[in-house]
């Protein structure tokens, strides 16, 4: 955990595989996988001030597409706080669609109310204003200035986090484990400036034992509600003539 932590560029399995000496690629795998999802505790705090938010798409380059969705590409909504001329923390999420249900869902899930939220021209962020926000927005078509000079923040956070995919993972993440990545990638960011990387493995540390355990079955098949349960072992009766006696489920 401590070398999880340390790892300013994030931390591969493959990495923590020959760190530790591992025979199985798919235990520092695990492992990995157990540590993100510790590393954003639940009531975490919103976004205040003012906030920047835009969409971007995991997968192939984006001149490809044409309109805001794709079975080829993940959909994932980013939220940058203004900190100056600087940035402060940020907020992702995986979403199925760009529509007004899914992002004002994700704002009034990330960013406090009476914060300036600004955003494009896109249709979905047009009842912003109605969620308690003060909306701000930047129409891009038409502009002489490139989508990432008029949103700057939030375009800065997506070139890092795709650098940072393609760099330390390799691009090697696939869209039902998206989340956790960028959970990661979240808990790094937000944290970049701490000179005390103890505090880091420390906060860690402290996540992990507040949630609740996480078997392999539930990380390789996160769609499933519950893992499969056996079914209960029947207890003969009898066994060569002699009578068995089942002890009561209640017994001390």
């Amino acid at each position: 955990m401590w070398w999880v932590t340390t790892q300013k560029n994030g931390a591969s399995a493959l990495g923590l595989q020959r760190i530790l000496g591992l025979k199985s690629y798919e235990t520092a795998w695990t492992w990995l996988h157990k540590f993100r999802r510790a590393m954003i505790r639940p009531g975490w705090e919103l976004l205040s001030g003012r906030v920047e938010v835009d969409e971007c798409y995991i997968g192939a380059p984006e001149e490809e597409m044409r309109g805001r969705g794709s079975a080829d590409k993940t959909l994932v909504v980013v939220a940058v706080e203004e900190n100056g001329s600087a940035i402060g923390r940020i907020r992702f999420r995986q979403i199925p669609n760009a529509s007004a249900a899914t992002l004002n869902k994700f704002l009034l899930e990330s960013v406090a109310p009476g914060s300036i939220v600004h955003t494009d021209g896109w249709r979905g962020y047009r009842k912003v204003s109605s969620l308690g926000f003060v909306h701000e927005v930047t129409v891009l078509k038409g502009k002489k200035e490139k989508a990432s000079e008029l949103l700057p923040r939030v375009h800065l956070v997506i070139s890092l986090l795709k650098r940072w995919l393609m760099g330390t993972h390799q691009g090697a993440v696939s869209h039902k484990h998206l989340d956790y990545y960028l959970d990661e990638f979240t808990f790094r960011f937000n944290r970049r400036k701490s000179m005390n990387r103890g505090k880091l493995f420390y906060r860690l540390v402290q996540q992990a034992v507040a949630i609740e355990p996480v078997p392999l079955d539930k990380i390789l098949h996160p769609e499933k509600k519950q893992a499969r349960k056996l079914p209960p072992r029947k207890t003969p009766t009898k066994v060569e003539g002699i009578t068995l006696v089942s002890k009561p489920t209640n017994a001390a």
